[in-house]
């Protein structure tokens, strides 16, 4: 790896405070225990992964317990990498995989996920570019760069949480602005990388995903700035790929666990639809496009679908040998296997669940690999074709049988009008002259910081200030503190001292 004098050395002071002496101790450990210290870190217990924990009383997962098992499999992944004498001489130019920088990232790579999860990034988005009138909206991996590079506030200044440059990299899994940065911007490549797309319905938006916000832009290309001419502006470094990849297999692991044990998936509606997909799989691949759509509520349909657009959208790796080799043993391992036996509670049905998860675990990062010249929408660190493919089935039971279920739908229509309420009565406090002295001072702090970031000749200058103050205060909430905090503006709750935690 590299030596103290080489690169690495210049990515342990990239945008750090921190003095020469302090280097005796391990500063990405140090980045890793400022994450996990943080109020940040700690609200992410009552942050939504895919139900809210607010009164659930379900057995699943949150952002902070899916924090803690990404940051698990990203520090297995890395340090099976760097034991691996193939990689050596990849990973040294490349700019090195430390165990610690991938660890501390991926605690912090969802720090900025708002209340109710993807449902509150997808209004709070909405919001902030329709109404608030910000361009760069709202974007959850954006918003946890601004929490760790600005909106924290450790002692008198507001510098973030102070995190190396190679932590920073590290985070940065869509390392381009909504708009303009790289040029030429990634959602004008061909192919565009993933996530690089705009939405399909509002292709003049920019990138659906990215990694940080104009008013960040200058801290991201620091933090790059050691990688500059080793890896392309628009791909990920190692140690990003290294999280981003960790963060997949713990999502199509965890959620599936999670929906057995509250008895949502069901063994008879995945079983009918992996095995009518596998009985009719010449038929289905036969039919247009149109008719399989038209089949929605066939069984069979559905994965036919994702069939299909793997090959639109990751040609580079889709094979039809590989899928239906993955929808086997997924067939295998969760119908015949995890399903087989319904959750009750019991000491065994946890062993059970448990074992069901280590296997899992232990098959992806051990079918990790790397490549020197990855995919346009591919890392350089990825998964063998065969357990990529699984990856991509197990995802698809998640949406298919969790995730498109109406009862769920209902919760979240529920919940994008509750923060789409509670963004307009905080506007409407905002602009109250006689209530300026009264606002919540975390709120008048977030509206000074944001004023400060915009050039004094910014068009509305205060208006954006606000409302990119009101989108940072509300992401900041837990999903049980947007609802108690509409339900106090809404003069609905009679408690008046319990409702100050949220200000």
């Amino acid at each position: 790896m590299e030596s103290p004098a080489g690169p690495r050395t210049r990515r342990l002071f990239g945008g750090s405070a921190r003095a020469l002496g302090d280097l005796t101790a391990n500063p990405f450990r140090a980045d890793r225990d400022r994450i996990v210290a943080s109020p940040f870190f700690a609200r992410l217990g009552g942050v939504t992964q895919v139900i809210s924990p607010v009164g659930s009383g379900l057995l699943v997962h949150n952002r902070l317990t899916h924090s803690l098992k990404v940051a698990q499999v990203a520090r297995s992944i890395a340090e099976r990498l760097i034991a691996d004498d193939r990689w050596r001489d990849l990973l040294d130019r490349l700019g090195g995989c430390d165990p610690d920088v991938v660890e501390a990232a991926a605690l912090a790579h969802d720090l900025g996920h708002p209340p109710f999860g993807h449902l509150g990034e997808r209004v709070l988005d909405r919001l902030a570019r329709q109404r608030l009138g910000l361009a760069d909206g709202f974007e959850g991996n954006a918003q946890s760069y601004r929490i760790v590079t600005s909106t924290e506030i450790r002692g008198a200044a507001t510098t973030g949480l102070d995190l190396t440059a190679a932590v920073r990299a590290a985070l940065l899994k869509y390392p381009w602005t909504r708009l303009d940065y790289p040029d030429p911007h990634p959602r004008l490549l061909d192919p565009p990388p993933r996530g690089a797309t705009p939405p399909p319905n509002d292709p003049e938006s920019g990138s659906l995903k990215f990694g940080a916000y104009r008013t960040e832009l200058d801290d991201l290309r620091q933090a790059r700035e050691p990688f500059v001419g080793r890896i392309p502006d628009w791909q990920q470094t190692v140690e990003a790929s290294v999280m981003d990849t960790a963060d997949d297999i713990a999502y199509a692991i965890h959620d599936v666990e999670d929906f057995y044990r509250v008895g949502v998936l069901q063994q008879g509606s995945v079983s009918a639809e992996l095995m009518a997909w596998q009985r009719e799989s010449g038929h289905l691949r036969a039919i247009t496009d149109a008719a399989l759509a038209s089949a929605f509520r066939r069984p069979g349909a559905a994965i036919e679908r994702l069939r299909r657009q793997l090959h639109r959208k990751d040609a580079w790796i889709a094979d039809d040998d590989a899928f239906a080799a993955a929808v086997e043993h997924v067939r295998e391992e969760l119908v015949d296997g995890l399903l087989a036996m319904p959750f009750d509670g019991s000491i065994e049905a946890e062993q059970y669940v448990s074992r069901f998860s280590a296997r899992w675990s232990t098959r992806f990062v051990e079918a990790i690999t790397m490549t020197d010249q990855p995919s346009m929408r591919s890392g350089y660190v990825l998964l063998g074709c065969a357990q990529w493919h699984e990856v991509q089935v197990l995802k698809f039971v998640h949406h298919r049988f969790v995730l498109a279920r109406p009862d769920l739908a209902l919760h979240q229509r529920g919940q994008a009008r509750l923060l789409g309420t509670l963004v307009e009565a905080l506007w409407e406090w905002l602009l109250d002259p006689e209530e300026e002295s009264r606002l919540p001072r975390r709120l008048h702090d977030l509206v000074e910081l944001a004023e400060a970031e915009l050039h004094p000749r910014t068009p509305d200058r205060i208006g954006r200030a606000r409302g990119r103050a009101i989108v940072d205060f509300v992401a900041q909430l837990t999903d049980g503190q947007a609802v108690a905090m509409l339900d106090a503006l809404s003069g609905r709750s009679g408690a008046l001292w319990t409702d100050a935690f949220v200000l």
